[in-house]
């Protein structure tokens, strides 16, 4: 851990970390240490930053105040940083839980709309003139409500909905992401891109105007 007589901290910083609003920021909040025993605890539980109100919620912690954390403390560690060079900390509140009459009527709200959708898809590429046609080739025979093509079909649309997005209700089949946690995780990625763009840009503006 040592190298010519001078403790190494070898440190990682995590990619997302979380503090309640009004808590302050710790380092073991944030990264991944491995430090000489009498350092650890010392270190785990330092400072780095105590989230002001004009932070909103969301706040970057960059490598090099870390740096200048740990050296006023401890000028003799030599600092080993793997992994990104920041964090991005998500401050939160404890609020309440939703209604249970707001999840229903927003539930409610994405039934009909998407049930909607898929009548208006139906009636632009007339399904029900498909299913009659089918039918009638099949059977030889035209009716103007095919059940035997249109129940199964229906069901289908169900089956297919459940598989495409790899749930049923809180169960997977598999673990697998579904397109839906793929496009999800791809939006909070860029999100978290532009806020750390932002920030570095707001970090960069303020050392330029000291």
């Amino acid at each position: 851990m040592a190298q010519n007589g001078a403790p190494y901290l070898y440190i990682r910083l995590r990619r997302k970390a979380s503090v309640r609003k009004g808590s302050v920021v710790k380092l073991s909040q944030i990264a991944q240490l491995i430090v000489e025993p009498q350092y650890e605890q010392a270190l785990h539980e330092l400072i780095i930053h105590q989230p002001q109100h004009e932070d909103g919620n969301r706040v970057l912690i960059d490598m090099m105040l870390i740096v200048r954390k740990v050296k006023a403390k401890y000028p003799e560690l030599q600092i080993e940083h793997f992994g990104e060079p920041h964090v991005l900390l998500e401050i939160f509140t404890d609020n309440k839980k939703a209604s249970p009459v707001l999840i229903g009527l927003v539930w409610l709200l994405l039934f009909i709309g998407s049930g909607l959708a898929i009548m208006n898809f139906h009636a632009d590429v007339s399904m029900l003139q498909v299913h009659q046609r089918i039918y009638e080739l099949m059977t030889g025979k035209k009716v103007e409500h095919p059940l035997i093509l249109q129940i199964p079909y229906s069901l289908g649309i169900g089956v297919g909905m459940v598989i495409f997005f790899n749930h049923l209700f809180k169960k997977k089949f598999n673990e697998e992401p579904s397109p839906l946690e793929v496009e999800m995780f791809m939006y909070q990625e860029n999100i978290n891109h532009y806020v750390i763009t932002e920030e570095y840009m707001k970090i960069h503006s303020e050392g330029e105007s000291k």
